[in-house]
């Protein structure tokens, strides 16, 4: 499995640029399954809920990593999981150019007991903010094994979002 990578991205290029350069056309942003909203904007600072790996025609990928689903599989859903984040940044702020850094993310791996590569899978996001948003895409994370994630999914990603005044 094959994904494109912008080795260094263009400083001059847009976010528009980068994902239109790595083929990404942004679907509508995924809604909340419980009694939550997909993000608050607060004090300069975006706060994304967690999103999972849905695809644009429904289909959300589930299952155990290192288990029913390889590492490449899941760091697969986690760049998904990364552009349905940046979905709800374009809905919540109405132009990805008002993203200032992506501060933190918190990626969360539904993993059999022994999975130790949890890392690995969330390079699915994080290679994804710095190939779109260049710089401001570098972030502090967590990545962290769980025994179960809601539907059985097998990433879930949150975000905090710096962002421009």
């Amino acid at each position: 499995m094959t994904h494109p990578r912008i080795s260094n991205p263009d400083p001059q290029q847009t976010a528009y640029d980068r994902l239109a350069r790595l083929g990404i056309t942004l679907p509508p942003p995924p809604p909340p399954i419980a009694n939550f909203v997909t993000h608050v904007v607060e004090g300069g600072m975006l706060y994304l809920s967690g999103q999972g790996p849905l695809e644009a025609n429904g289909y959300l990928h589930a299952g155990k990593v290192g288990g029913d689903v390889s590492v490449e599989e899941a760091y697969l859903h986690a760049r998904l999981v990364g552009i349905n984040l940046i979905a709800v940044m374009q809905h919540a702020l109405g132009d990805l150019s008002r993203v200032k850094q992506v501060v933190k993310l918190l990626g969360m791996v539904n993993a059999m007991p022994d999975f130790l590569d949890h890392p690995k899978v969330i390079n699915g996001c994080s290679d994804l903010f710095l190939d779109v948003f260049g710089t401001a895409g570098r972030h502090a994370r967590s990545a962290v094994g769980f025994g179960s994630l809601p539907g059985n999914i097998t990433v879930e990603i949150e975000a905090i979002v710096a962002l421009r005044d």
